[in-house]
């Protein structure tokens, strides 16, 4: 009995601690992640001050305090950023930023296709072309997945939809798969309901899941038109 009641408690104790554990580890990557971006400019600036006052650059040199400096520069920027892309003139600069990175073949390609499919997860849902459901790994088995567009296929004619897979906990990777139409089924989930759904490992879910067949018609699915910028 002994024994038992030690499991058990160990059991309570560790199915209490995995959603604090997840948590703490998905911002520990974000801001880890952030904190990589701030560190070459905090690099510099210290070895700019090491030059003027290198005893204080010497006491300043120390890890945890690189990382907060970088993290803390790097939730600046990006407040600056999204500051001026809120504003007109911001808004001029980035698409003049833009249009500089359209002519650098490689880095076009990247950082074109990443900044079209996050505006596609951005916008909001309309009925239900975004948040669906595919067979994956295999049939038989639902993922929850994002349509970014549909194309046709040459040939047949059939409609086929690519479909982005993020991966619990951590959403930032994923898989992508192009999926016929017809084996799409739609949801009316809302993306922070499809995410938080992804991030808790399906404990965050909607009290209903479609089973019904889908439409054929894909037009319901088709990613709306990005609203203009004002």
């Amino acid at each position: 009995m002994a024994s038992l009641r030690i499991k058990r408690y160990l059991l309570t104790g560790l199915l209490t601690v995995i959603p604090l554990w997840v948590t703490v580890a998905v911002f520990k990557f974000v801001l880890g992640l952030l904190a990589q971006m701030g560190e070459p400019l905090v690099n510099a600036l210290l070895a700019a001050l090491g030059v003027v006052a290198p005893h204080t650059a010497t006491a300043l040199h120390s890890d945890w305090l690189l990382y907060t400096l970088a993290l803390l520069l790097t939730l600046g920027v990006l407040y600056v950023v999204g500051f001026l892309a809120s504003r007109v003139i911001g808004r001029r600069l980035i698409d003049a930023f833009d249009a500089l990175l359209q002519r650098i073949p490689l880095v076009q390609t990247i950082y074109g296709g990443t900044k079209k499919l996050m505006a596609v997860l951005q916008n909001k849902p309309s009925g239900v072309q975004r948040v669906v459901l595919i067979d994956f790994p295999r049939r038989g088995m639902k993922v929850v997945g994002f349509v970014t567009r549909v194309m046709r296929e040459e040939g047949t004619g059939r409609e086929m939809a690519a479909v982005y897979i993020p991966t619990t906990p951590n959403p930032t990777g994923g898989y992508l798969e192009v999926v016929p139409i017809e084996e799409v089924t739609p949801t009316d989930w809302t993306m922070d309901q499809a995410m938080a759904f992804i991030i808790s490992g399906g404990a965050v879910a909607p009290d209903t899941l479609p089973a019904s067949a889908p439409p054929a018609d894909a037009e319901a699915l088709r990613p709306q038109p990005e609203p203009p910028a004002t």
